[in-house]
């Protein structure tokens, strides 16, 4: 199997404007529905598919991403072979169709995104069952059709209806069956749980809630229900594989704090809290989550959702998880978004997100806003913000075990060049990701330079190992070399030494 190995070239190494992290999640969304990123409207055969998908991953490995979160799953439909689930419109143009010549796009997604050094979060929208009524192709053995009872209509959409038990337990085993059987880094969700209020229109579940006999009042007994899905999805993906990761993405504000003193300084017209019935603080507090993603999608200084104030109070109320904040790039193209159009906005939000410990990185809405490079971004990423490449940041609280450091099987050197194979350490209990190759100026110890960005030679996405050819001296300096070991949960053992004086 071919992998990569991304090349990280010191030859022009100057003062970059902005410190940059070791650690840092640099994620982009890939959004299926309605053919909005992948695959393209019309683009049905596979093999254009697959080589879109391809450009896709190679244009964001350019800006130095590191995950990619996929969207797998946007209307009780499937990207990949499921017995629970029909094939996605999106995929084939008719629900239910296979595609012709077979084959697995997750799998394909999986293993391409993997080749790169990125992770794959496949992303799943929890309730949304019908995109547009009457217009949305349904298949015959659609859940829809199958358990009609367990839906509700809302707008121009159809939703499993959050109180049904018998549903929740449905998508429970849609994301186990996908755990189970595909090497997903994390299992991702949005901002869809009960649907955002359509004016002078209740959401159609009184029937539902008298059934239940809850005595809580229906607004509790609505934030019970998407608890307990939450808890029952986490507890399905650790219980298959504990180090998959769960992730939610949701609206920006939690709660305005003119109805809670915990909330935001915000002005926001619906809440997760008292409007999607998301309470999201509750799921990072009791660890059933392990990242969230506000979308963070106005700009700063907003007046009623300002960016600023939403990264500081996120960064504050994460209860020890990591936060990655959405950046919403799409904006661009908004005719009525003018701050969007100012080259210096995402700039500035991810100066002020770097200068928040408390915020672990970002992920970007939506991939297709990346091929017309908005304001330049492609460029200031690659050449300033995203100059160098970023480990991802572990995730201290589901495991801290290290791989073993790797192994030297083989060094010479001609005095002008060094050639050294590594292999992984047989003792290691954790299976390796990748390697990172270290450079450093010879005779001294690199310390802390070691958290440095600029340091990294080269990322190895060769888990079995791999030989290197390196130049011992460039323009006149004299370089020792380091390379670590990266494993499952993104930990990194100790580095070893290479080499660092070679008699010439």
């Amino acid at each position: 199997m071919k992998r990569y190995v991304l090349f990280i070239p010191l030859l022009f190494l100057c003062k970059v404007s902005l410190s940059q992290p070791k650690y840092e999640f640099r994620g982009v969304w890939i959004a299926s529905v309605a053919n909005i990123d992948w695959p393209k409207s019309g683009m049905t055969d596979p093999a254009a598919q697959r080589a879109d998908f391809i450009r896709i991953l190679d244009q964001h490995q350019r800006n130095r991403m590191n995950a990619m979160i996929v969207q797998i799953r946007p209307a009780a439909d499937a990207f990949y072979p499921s017995s629970f689930e029909p094939w996605s419109e999106w995929l084939t143009g008719q629900q239910g169709k296979a595609p012709v010549p077979y084959w697995d796009p997750l799998a394909f997604m999986i293993e391409e995104t993997h080749k790169r050094g990125m992770e794959f979060h496949a992303w799943l929208n929890p309730y949304r069952a019908v995109q547009t009524i009457g217009k949305s192709s349904i298949a015959d053995n659609h859940i829809t059709r199958k358990k009609p009872e367990w839906f509700l209509v809302y707008g121009d959409k159809k939703y499993f209806d959050p109180g049904n038990k018998e549903a929740q337990l449905f998508v429970v085993n849609v994301v186990r069956d996908i755990v189970s059987r595909y090497p997903v880094d994390a299992i991702h969700m949005d901002d869809y749980f009960y649907p955002y209020r359509i004016v002078d229109k209740e959401f159609p579940d009184a029937s539902s809630y008298a059934k239940s006999g809850s005595g809580l009042s229906k607004e509790d007994w609505r934030r019970s229900n998407v608890d307990s899905i939450i808890v029952a999805i986490s507890k399905a993906i650790k219980k298959e594989k504990p180090l998959v990761r769960f992730g939610i993405s949701p609206f920006s504000v939690w709660r305005n704090n003119d109805k809670d003193p915990r909330g935001s300084d915000s002005r926001a017209v619906q809440t997760n809290y008292d409007d999607l019935y998301a309470d999201i603080l509750l799921w990072l507090e009791k660890g059933w989550i392990d990242y969230v993603t506000p979308q963070l999608y106005l700009e700063i200084g907003h007046d009623k959702i300002a960016y600023e104030k939403l990264l500081n109070w996120w960064s504050k109320n994460k209860y020890g998880k990591h936060v990655y904040i959405g950046h919403g790039i799409y904006r661009t193209d908004e005719k009525n978004a003018t701050k969007w159009k100012n080259p210096a906005e995402l700039p500035n939000q991810l100066k002020l997100l770097r200068a928040n410990a408390g915020v672990h990185g970002s992920i970007y809405f939506s991939s297709k806003s990346f091929d017309r490079n908005p304001n330049g971004w492609n460029d200031s990423l690659q050449q300033n913000y995203y100059r160098y490449p970023a480990l991802l940041p572990p995730m201290e609280w589901i495991s801290t075990n290290k791989p073993a450091p790797p192994v030297i099987d083989k060094f010479n050197s001609n005095g002008a060049a060094i050639v050294f194979k590594i292999g992984s350490a047989e003792k290691s209990q954790v299976p390796v990701k990748h390697y990172v190759l270290y450079r450093f100026p010879a005779g001294r110890s690199p310390g802390a330079l070691f958290e440095q960005p600029s340091h990294i030679y080269a990322i190895m996405v060769k888990p079995e190992g791999f030989e290197q050819t390196v130049p011992h001296k460039e323009n006149g300096v004299a370089y020792q070399y380091y390379v670590s070991s990266v494993g499952t949960n993104n930990m990194e053992s100790d580095p070893i030494f290479v080499t660092t004086i070679v008699k010439e």
